[in-house]
């Protein structure tokens, strides 16, 4: 059983031109000229029933208004009926999502472009209440003084009481002349910027802040050197150092305690490493040790994560996971240790995101001491983590459980972010957790106060510890501002709501407008009182938030009415819907149910009427056109009408009428002097009519068609000026056709292109391949192209160009020769170089193309040693594959085998001149930009063959090759584009992305060449366009990521990026000369 076809299932049917009632109204209207109101109805569709949930706006009812909105809870992309979410974004951004809920929330701080390093320093010198309290305490003179005091101290008291979510860092950033685009190190920062503020704060009056840099952060260290003999320390000895971080290595170790066992071990100094001791007076074995003397409030610990690598001479990060306690107990790591009131609590964790030494990003994990929270600080986006410094135990991938021994405690470890587990080592009542991370760089410690009773009671509770808050309020001097600043935003929150309620309220008053129009907008078929409306604007009101001004101007025809052509673009409307409309939007013009145009409506009748009746005739007509096509000769009077045209008028099946650009029948046969063309001319085929045909086809040509059309009978006679200059051209044809095929004749073998055999002793002429090339073109185009086939150039004019002016040589190499089997050819070419031809040919040619015979290149075969170096004069030279040469001169075959055939030409050729070209042609071609070169990726030392000839081979730049990147059994290949100028250490930046094999490990070949020299360009080493480059692995060095070298490459390549140079950070100024004018208010 077939399946049945339902291709056209759903394909709306048109009714044939026969069955179509509106034809049968128009017929009768022109008939009896008489229009009645049922002809109306019929003609502008009013009897069509109102549509009841079609799928979209039907074009061919006017009483169809379904899908001019959206179905209930539909929406669309754009207009009044888009989701509402969409509609408020264009009120503007809302401040509200830039609040905080309350000041218990920290606040962020902008990230400029590279200054997550800043940011990550100032939350956590914020969050520290001591070091806050200090900068809030600060007097108003001292901040007009100082810039940098006075924006810090702005800073903190909006990050303090600002109501936004988020800080601007910018003035702050600008004040220390930071540039924001480039990436610092945030340990170097917070040691530069906590220098600048000892200088700066110790101008102030005030005690708590003129030392609160001193009170919070410096500690001071012994290096202590002693005597192996003596036993005596060294005078250095006894000079204290202050500190304010210490700088762990972490590299090889696992955790904070064995960190700390290195920094304070002891070094054996002996051998080459002697001390001299002044009380031994010799160089002594000796010991070398750190010794704390102090420990400030709060101790910042640097993890040395950062490691020189001698021999890429660059810098890596070390991402392995290292452990740190929640506790910490300082005290029996002094120089003289004590048991208590040296216990210190994690505060804040520095971390550094990635894996590259000079970029990457920096958050800071900090501890809110009123709380006991901790937070997440990422520029902008400050998280709430909870009770552990990296958030909740979690079971993701990123939060992997482990066990470490650490100290005799079997521990939980977790990397970056999960709680490691206890150890009760720090305290006797204090339990203490371990936590671990891969990119943890600054750990900051604050030292807490347990009195002895809490630490020699057993029951240990949450309220254990207890840390000293100073009053942290914000300062007079800039309550007022930042009330001013919050008040601001309060306002602008206000506007913006009250802008989105009008917007809301507005779109929903729209809708309920436009849904409420269109419910009264439908007609009953069989009522009278209705108004037309055009359908474009009814779509735009209904789908526009601001609707246009009411047009019906597009349904209106020329007399001021409504055509009964323009139905399928305009609805009927209710009297109702229509006066509101018209009231509220205005516009015009107005069109009732009785503007319905009778001229149109009798210009339609009368069209569709000639139309009935030139497809009539057309069709009695037909079967005379179609044998005038076929060549049969009418009886009688007969007309001539370009064939073309009768062709093409057959060939019309949907027009009606002819249209107004058609030429006519006759408009190809005209001539430019008005007669009848040629028949002979292009385009001139003719076919002869008969005349009841040709009256049909002149009438109907000329209704639409305001140009006049020729008549030709078939006596009419070609124009005579047309017909002699056709004949002219004729005769002339004739003799170039003559002229070429005597030159076929005379060279006959030049005309093939084959190479012929050559013999030493004969005598020979040397012509350029281009211009054969022509000649052969030109003498061997027939047919139409006879004429049109262009001349090749002065043959004595060209040779003229082979000569250079300075030595009156020639500029032009001839082809090499081949000797195969005992027969001398020459190769062949069709562009360049020079090809020889026999004496006779020369002759002839100087003959027919007005040369002079004696100035033509002559040229002889001749031999030369192998053993030789190229002969000036001659062509490149190639060995003789074969025992001896036929047909040459008499010589023992013995000699011949020694011997290479070469072409010399008289005159010679001018070695210097073909040099010095040859030198500017190679310098265009590598001067060349955004081309392609395959590189192919080896795996082992030694490239196949296949590859070692491709790279070897000179590749042509025009060829075509494909620009996909492959793989194959030796390895993978890939296409870069590169230019000329580019180095070849650029090339193995784009090797190392490509393939990643570090640039120290590339071996770059070209064939079995390999290129060195980095700081070279493609040019230099000759690598043209298309050249095929091999590389294998040395495997040497240890890999790195890309990112490491181009972040160091864009260090050394801008002086302004060489850390805080240039900044106030570095400057040497003292800080008493920082007299800047006060800033303007916050905002």
């Amino acid at each position: 059983m077939s399946r049945p076809n339902t291709r056209n299932k759903n394909k709306r049917q048109r009714p044939e031109d026969g069955e179509n009632p509106s034809s049968e109204i128009l017929r009768k209207i022109h008939s009896t000229g008489e229009i009645r109101k049922s002809d109306i109805r019929q003609l502008y569709l009013v009897w069509k029933p109102i549509c009841q949930g079609c799928r979209g706006n039907s074009k061919e009812s006017p009483n169809c208004f379904c899908g001019l909105i959206p179905p209930p809870n539909g929406t669309r992309k754009t207009g009044l009926w888009q989701k509402m979410a969409d509609i408020i974004l264009s009120v503007g951004p809302n401040p509200c999502m830039d609040l905080r809920s309350s000041t218990d929330m920290p606040a962020g701080l902008t990230n400029l472009g590279a200054t997550c390093y800043a940011n990550s320093i100032l939350q956590c010198l914020y969050m520290n209440t001591s070091f806050r309290s200090g900068i809030f305490s600060l007097e108003v003179d001292l901040l007009k003084q100082h810039a940098v005091l006075d924006q810090l101290s702005r800073l903190f008291a909006q990050l303090h009481s600002s109501k936004m979510a988020f800080i601007d860092s910018a003035p702050f950033i600008k004040t220390l002349e930071l540039d924001n685009g480039v990436q610092q190190d945030s340990h170097e920062f917070l040691t530069l910027f906590l220098s600048l503020l000892e200088r700066s704060l110790s101008h102030s009056k005030v005690s708590i802040a003129k030392s609160v840099v001193q009170d919070l952060f410096r500690g001071s260290v012994l290096h202590v050197t002693r005597c192996s003999v003596c036993g005596k320390d060294s005078e250095a000895s006894s000079q204290v150092e202050d500190f304010y971080e210490l700088e762990l290595n972490i590299k090889g170790l696992n955790n904070l305690d064995e960190s700390l066992d290195d920094y304070l071990s002891v070094e054996e100094l002996h051998g080459e490493n002697q001390y001299f001791c002044e009380s031994c007076c010799t160089r002594v074995d000796a010991t070398r040790c750190i010794k704390l003397c102090s420990l400030p409030a709060v101790l910042n610990f640097q993890l040395k994560r950062y490691i020189f690598l001698p021999k890429t001479t660059t810098k890596k990060k070390i991402t392995s996971a290292f452990s740190f306690p929640k506790r910490l107990n300082m005290g029996k790591r002094l120089g003289n240790p004590s048991e208590c009131g040296f216990i210190y609590d994690l505060s804040a964790i520095l971390i550094h995101k990635g894996t590259s030494v000079n970029s990457g990003h920096y958050v800071a994990h900090i501890k809110d001491e009123n709380s006991g929270l901790w937070w997440e600080f990422d520029d902008e986006h400050v998280s709430k983590l909870g009770s552990h410094p990296f958030g909740e135990v979690s079971s993701s991938s990123s939060n992997k459980s482990e066990h470490k021994p650490q100290r005799g405690s079997t521990l939980n470890s977790i990397s970056n972010g999960t709680c490691l587990g206890s150890d009760h080592t720090s305290t006797p009542c204090i339990p203490n957790e371990i936590f671990s991370s891969t990119d943890a760089y600054m750990l900051m410690y604050n030292r807490i106060n347990i009195s002895e009773n809490e630490a020699n009671d057993n029951t240990c509770g949450p309220n254990a510890v207890k840390i000293s808050v100073k009053s942290d309020s914000l300062p007079p001097h800039f309550s007022e501002e930042i009330e001013q600043l919050n008040a601001s935003y309060v306002n602008a929150c206000k506007e913006y709501q009250l802008r989105k309620d009008r917007q809301v309220a507005y779109i929903t008053e729209r809708r309920q407008e436009v849904k409420s129009v269109l419910l009264e907008a439908p007609v009953q078929p069989d009522e009278d009182s209705y108004f037309w409306i055009s359908t474009d604007w009814l779509r735009q009101w209904a789908d526009n938030i601001t609707p246009p001004c009411l047009d019906n101007s597009p349904i209106q025809c020329e007399h001021g009415k409504v055509p009964a052509s323009k139905v399928s673009s305009m609805k009927r409307l209710s009297s109702r819907a229509w006066q509101i409309l018209l009231s509220k939007y205005g516009g015009g013009p107005t069109f009732s149910s009785d503007d319905y145009c009778i001229d149109c409506l009798r210009n339609r009748a009368k069209s569709v009427v000639c139309a009935d009746d030139y497809r009539g005739r057309k069709a009695s007509l037909k079967q005379l056109a179609e044998a005038a096509v076929a060549g049969n000769a009418p009886d009688g009077t007969s007309y001539f009408v370009s064939r073309t045209w009768l062709v093409q008028w057959l060939s019309r099946k949907n027009a009606d009428i002819p249209c107004e650009a058609d030429p006519g029948p006759t408009a190809s046969l005209v001539c430019s002097h008005g007669n009848l063309i040629p028949e002979q001319a292009p385009g001139a085929k003719r076919v002869l009519v008969p005349e009841n045909l040709w009256i049909f086809l002149f009438e109907t040509t000329r209704s639409t068609n305001s140009d006049d059309i020729l008549t030709f009978p078939s006596d009419s006679r070609p124009c005579e000026i047309c017909s002699q200059e056709l004949t002219e051209v004729a005769c002339m044809e004739d003799g170039l056709r003559a002229v070429k095929l005597k030159q076929r004749q005379n060279h006959e073998k030049l005309i093939s292109g084959k190479s012929f055999a050559l013999y030493p002793g004969k005598k020979y002429f040397l012509l350029p391949s281009s211009w054969l090339t022509k000649w052969r073109a030109y003498v061997t185009a027939t047919g139409k192209n006879i004429s049109s086939s262009p001349e090749p150039e002065s043959l004595e004019v060209t040779l003229e160009s082979l000569f250079c002016q300075k030595h009156s040589r020639l500029l032009e190499r001839p082809f090499e020769l081949v000797c195969k089997r005992g027969v001398i050819t020459q190769k062949a070419s069709t562009t360049d170089g020079l090809t020889l031809i026999s004496e006779a040919d020369w002759t002839l040619f100087s003959e027919e193309w007005n040369a002079t015979e004696g100035k033509g290149i002559s040229a002889e075969i001749a031999f030369s040693d192998s053993s030789k170096s190229d002969l000036s004069g001659c062509c490149k030279e190639i060995p003789i594959l074969d025992e001896d040469l036929k047909h040459s001169v008499e010589e023992p075959t013995d000699d011949l085998e020694s011997r290479r055939p070469y072409i010399r030409t008289y005159p010679e050729l001018c070695e210097d001149c073909i040099g010095e070209r040859e030198s500017c042609k190679l310098m265009q071609k590598l001067n060349y930009c955004d081309e392609h070169i395959k590189v192919h990726f080896v795996r082992g030392k030694e490239a196949p063959k296949s590859i070692r000839e491709a790279s070897a081979h000179i590749s042509d730049p025009d060829r075509r090759t494909s620009k996909r990147s492959r793989k194959t059994s030796f390895g993978n290949s890939i296409n870069l584009k590169v230019s000329g100028s580019t180095s070849i250490y650029q090339l193995k930046l784009m090797i190392w992305e490509a393939f990643g094999v570090v640039k120290e490990n590339q071996k770059i070949h070209k064939g079995s060449v390999e290129i060195e020299g980095d700081s070279a360009t493609l040019a230099d080493k000759n690598i043209f366009p298309g050249d095929v480059l091999w590389i294998a692995d040395s495997e040497i060095h240890e890999n790195r990521d890309i990112a490491d070298e181009l972040s160091e490459q864009k260090i050394n390549a801008q002086k302004a990026e060489e850390g805080f140079r240039g900044t106030l950070l570095a400057s040497d100024v003292s800080a008493q000369n920082f007299q800047d004018p006060p800033p303007p208010p916050f905002g």
